[in-house]
């Protein structure tokens, strides 16, 4: 999804003509001869490899323009598919809204476009769409059918924002950091957030961890890295440096809800981070002819908006908006940085390296924030900065001073 912008859709009559046969409802059959996630380790096989041209990219290689447009071809698909099973659930239930789950459900591209181009009113996706949003399910039929209690629906959303895990008493917070010796602050409210506005509005990177931890794939603010998105760096940096992935990834804006519509051409909530938008066009900036004429990757590092850092190379963003009654401090947060920099937006990316779970505990949250560039670390009320720091030392590292000759 995040590779596809880059590419152009070559292969897309290659799929459709020899991986998938989509019917007009959204019914598809796959051909599995060519794949091997049934029956082996690999998702697809050699007769796979043979379509396309050549093996799979191998991890950490460069990534050419035949992925990208392998990418794009098989968004192109995905988002056809996608539309027609919406269209033919409409016309066969006439509802006028829809909910979504499971993995394809992550897709927020095709959701962006569910909600422009489908019948329905609205659309509402389960936070943690994932397989993981199963057991929520699961809880749900013990509850409803199993011990028969009675449905109560409030027409809101009863997720509350997704906030659902454990959170961290400034005590175990305090008693974390005293054993590894760390030094920081401990700021109300009304001082944090305006330190942090500045700390950001110079272009630091944050890690923010308080309340209570987020259910499901993405941050949303309480298990987040924070920055700020004017800045022509700031993707980059995250990414190399932060998270250690992939440069072309693109970041997602968290904004205040009352002002996502100034800023994005979407006028509802978006609260899990799973719609598309673009991003206002008053706020893109032209391109230079020099500019257009560049392909593939080589787009990466134009400045698309005066919100650069979270605006995609086709001009989208995958918006999270940031609601006062559920999360009060990020809100709070957003309301500082726009008081400093006239901008309700920042970016949040989730609060971990690639390859590792989402930070839960304090001691997550630390490790993390020394293991990597980040600058400063919000853990509730505590503020602490790198640079006064100890020295970080992984476990075992105690065994080099005891090493005999």
């Amino acid at each position: 999804m995040g590779l596809a912008p880059y590419g152009e859709p070559r292969y897309v009559d290659l799929i459709q003509d020899n991986l998938i046969d989509i019917k007009e409802d959204g019914s598809f059959r796959l051909d599995m001869r060519y794949f091997n996630y049934a029956t082996g380790l690999t998702m697809t096989n050699s007769r796979f490899d043979k379509l396309f041209g050549g093996p799979p990219r191998k991890p950490e290689s460069d990534i050419s323009q035949r992925e990208m447009d392998i990418a794009r071809s098989i968004q192109v698909v995905t988002e056809e598919v996608v539309l027609k099973i919406v269209r033919s659930v409409h016309e066969e239930f006439d509802v006028d809204y829809l909910c979504l789950a499971g993995g394809v459900a992550l897709n927020c591209v095709s959701n962006g476009r569910i909600l422009r181009e489908s019948p329905f009113r609205d659309i509402w996706i389960q936070p943690a769409a994932g397989d993981a949003g199963g057991a929520l399910g699961a809880a749900m039929s013990v509850w409803y059918e199993y011990l028969e209690n009675p449905r109560q629906v409030n027409g809101h959303d009863s997720m509350q924002g997704a906030y659902l895990g454990p959170h961290f008493s400034d005590d175990e917070i305090s008693t974390y950091l005293d054993s590894v010796g760390a030094v920081c602050e401990k700021l109300d409210d009304d001082l944090l957030m305006p330190r942090l506005a500045d700390i950001l509005a110079d272009e630091n990177v944050v890690g923010w961890s308080g309340g209570r931890m987020e259910f499901g794939p993405r941050s949303l603010g309480c298990r987040s890295i924070i920055g700020d998105p004017r800045s022509q760096t700031m993707q980059s940096v995250m990414n190399l440096k932060i998270k250690c992935r992939e440069s072309f990834r693109p970041f997602a804006p968290a904004v205040k809800a009352e002002r996502v519509s100034d800023w994005f051409e979407i006028d509802r909530p978006s609260p899990y981070m799973l719609l598309v938008a673009p991003v206002r066009t008053e706020k893109r900036l032209a391109m230079t002819a020099e500019q257009q004429k560049l392909f593939g990757i080589e787009k990466l590092n134009i400045p698309r908006s005066e919100i650069p850092a979270i605006t995609h190379v086709d001009y989208s963003a995958r918006i999270q908006t940031v609601h006062d009654d559920t999360n009060p401090r990020f809100h709070k947060l957003l309301d500082a940085f726009e008081a400093k920099t006239g901008c309700p937006v920042l970016v949040n990316t989730s609060f971990n390296v690639r390859g590792e779970p989402i930070v839960c505990t304090p001691e997550d949250a630390y490790r993390c924030f020394m293991r990597t560039e980040m600058d400063y670390l919000v853990l509730e009320n505590y503020l602490l900065t790198k640079t006064e720091q100890p020295a970080w030392r992984e476990e075992g590292d105690w065994r080099e001073e005891y090493e005999l000759d």
